[in-house]
């Protein structure tokens, strides 16, 4: 399961007391988690390895030509 590493915000810290950095990177980090759930995220070990050794390996998939044809949608 990935683990969750973004969440370090201090959990009740009030605004008025961030920094002007603090809070550009509570905002930053805010919209990111919402544009994508998966941000901060990181991979198992073994699912980056298998991930690698995929990219690696560089097969080829069916060329689109040939599914438009196999599928009959000329």
């Amino acid at each position: 399961m990935a683990t969750k590493t973004l969440n370090k915000r201090t959990p009740n810290k009030k605004i008025s007391d961030m920094t002007v950095k603090e809070l550009k990177k509570l905002i930053k980090d805010t919209v990111l988690e919402v544009i994508d759930p998966d941000y901060g995220l990181e991979l198992r070990p073994e699912v980056e390895k298998e991930l690698l050794e995929s990219k690696k390996k560089k097969e080829k998939g069916i060329p689109l030509e040939t599914v438009v044809k196999e599928l009959g949608l000329e």
